[in-house]
């Protein structure tokens, strides 16, 4: 189903899809309130999801397992029904491998709802509407489709889930297969009733229940109903209780900014861009590669929904360049020469340029501290600082007198969206020219990278024309064959951000030449360098087509599923 710009008229950039017109060619569909709606609601799917399957919130080593929970709750119930409090439950079959529908987290352990959940379908009690009108009091009254009156008298008291039993709404779980109640209150036998044990979380278990597809598991030709042995049987993945309760706050957090977006209806950006940037971590949390395809999976049915504006774009740009950093872009393979014989032969190649005369000695930089590393590198690659693998140094710091003509002077401003821009360039003389080349002699294949002012906006040298810089550092190579200057580039783009946040100054912000020396770099085996640069191209051209798309207002759903998911989740497939 296409979805026509889901916005009203007030959130122009939440989401703007174009629709073909019925004529067969191409506008811009009327903007409706509920096309908006569609839109935060496929978002609260995406939460769901996210949530039951242990991708919302990270996993804490030191939970108790849900295995114990589970102990925990047999023997709670063993306890209830030796007190009469409950009925004993027929024993349940063990699940089959083929029940499982994907592997769980760690600690999390697949169980049956009957042995999870304490059922008590059998309390209820069914009145007639006649009786019901008959007996108003003060207790809500409970069916399928949440209160449906008030009564006189109540059958629970304390907090349960009920779940619709039968009615339509199982074929759109949002609208309410499952929820909450509190108090007191009275059932009807259009919802089953259950109560957690053991402190379980009963907002975890409606997360569950609605975003279940119920289609398989209900019958009935002209009313569909989920019997209680059907219920019963249902495998639940269970996390550990307190990891439970973590994944309740983080959706109660991102529902809430759902809310927010339902409620305000305008162009929230800001709320849209926390929300892209949650779903987007758990890619950047991945524990693998395959665990980063699945966390690709769960969003690719939603890229129409979330990266409907340049600046969510930009945000999935900079966590493709993070995942690319971490080594989670694409997968190991051990075949490849380990980074640190990659990291010798440069060493090596170091030590010649300087017995050489060609390179001056550098003193030592101190180890790189356990507190300094990031995150836990791939197999095959090693921790380095910049020094060790790159040549860094830096433009003069004087202001050689402007001249008519004569050799460019590339400063940070001439350093502009991956370009070297000559067009407003101050020239300087050739004698000034000479002197400042003598420290930095830039060639082609070099990178340039700004460390004052605007920070950051690394460029490849792509030139043979001679010029000087200022104030701009450049990476060069000990060794060309051993290097790969578009993963440096994107190392760079990566960690600008880094470098922004720790530069100093007063007046104008800056990073120092030793800093940057100093600046730690994960670094893979060669052959990696190359696939991983190769996926980040590919992944950046889809964005910036996507990014144009949008621009130009010619973008439907099916057209943003196909340049983003089938060119980059297929691709990792």
């Amino acid at each position: 189903m296409s979805v026509e710009n889901l916005v009203t008229d007030h959130i122009e950039t939440w989401t703007t899809a174009q629709v073909p017109k019925k004529s067969g060619g191409r506008g811009r569909g009327k903007k409706t309130n509920g096309q908006t709606l569609y839109g935060i609601k496929k978002l609260r799917e995406l939460i769901l999801e996210l949530g039951v399957r242990g991708k919302l919130v990270p996993q804490e080593p030191k939970d108790e397992p849900a295995y114990e929970l589970l102990k925990k709750i047999a023997k709670e119930k063993a306890r209830l029904v030796k007190e009469g409090k409950i009925k004993k439950q027929k024993p349940l079959p063990e699940i089959g491998e083929d029940e499982k529908p994907y592997e769980l987290p760690q600690g999390w352990a697949w169980s049956r709802l009957g042995r999870i959940l304490d059922v008590q379908d059998s309390i209820r009690v069914p009145i007639n509407n006649a009786e019901r009108q008959s007996r108003i009091g003060p207790y809500p009254y409970y069916g399928a489709n949440g209160q449906v009156g008030v009564i006189d008298d109540f059958l629970f008291e304390g907090e349960r889930i009920l779940l619709a039993e039968d009615g339509g709404f199982f074929s759109d779980p949002i609208r309410g297969v499952s929820y909450i109640v509190n108090g007191k209150f009275w059932v009807n036998n259009h919802a089953h009733v259950m109560e957690c044990l053991c402190g379980t979380a009963a907002s975890f278990w409606t997360s569950y229940f609605n975003r279940m597809n119920w289609e398989p598991l209900v019958q009935g030709m002209t009313r569909a109903k989920l019997n209680q042995r059907t219920m019963l049987d249902i495998p639940l993945p269970t996390p550990p209780l307190d990891e439970q309760h973590r994944i309740v706050a983080k959706v109660d957090e991102l529902m809430a900014l759902c809310d927010k977006l339902e409620q305000e209806q305008t162009n929230n950006s800001e709320t849209h861009q926390q929300l892209v940037k949650t779903l987007l971590d758990t890619l950047t949390n991945a524990t693998d590669h395959e665990d980063f395809i699945e966390s690709w999976q769960r969003i690719e049915g939603n890229f129409d929904i979330l990266f409907t504006t340049p600046e969510s774009i930009d945000v999935l740009k900079q966590t493709v360049l993070q995942l690319a950093v971490m080594g989670k872009l694409v997968p190991q393979d051990p075949d490849d020469e380990p980074a640190s014989v990659l990291l010798e032969r440069i060493a090596d190649e170091k030590d010649r340029l300087v017995e050489e005369g060609k390179l001056k000695k550098q003193k030592p930089l101190p180890v790189i501290r356990e507190d300094e590393k990031l995150f836990e590198l791939p197999d095959g690659w090693e921790w380095t600082r910049l020094i060790d693998y790159y040549d860094v140094r830096d433009g003069t710091h004087d202001s050689p007198k402007a001249t008519p003509e004569g050799y460019p002077l590339i400063t940070s401003k001439n350093l502009y969206s991956g370009k070297l821009d000559f067009e407003n360039v101050t020239y300087i003389s050739t004698e000034d020219h000479l002197k400042i080349i003598e420290r930095s002699n830039v060639n082609k294949g070099d990178i340039l990278f700004a460390m004052i002012g605007s920070i950051g906006n690394p460029v490849i040298v792509d030139t043979e024309k001679a010029f000087s810089i200022k104030n701009v550092a450049l990476f060069k190579y000990y060794s060309v064959p051993n290097s790969v200057p578009s993963f440096l580039l994107i190392y760079l783009q990566h960690s600008s951000s880094g470098m922004k946040a720790e530069a100093t100054g007063a007046v104008q912000s800056f990073v120092s030449l030793g800093k940057l020396r100093s600046y730690i770099k994960a670094v893979p085996p060669l052959q990696e360098q190359h696939r991983i640069v190769a996926k980040v191209d590919e992944l950046m051209a889809i964005c910036d087509s996507l990014k144009d798309r949008l621009n130009d207002a010619q973008i439907t759903q099916v057209q943003l599923a196909d340049a983003i998911v089938a060119n980059a989740v297929d691709s990792h497939v």
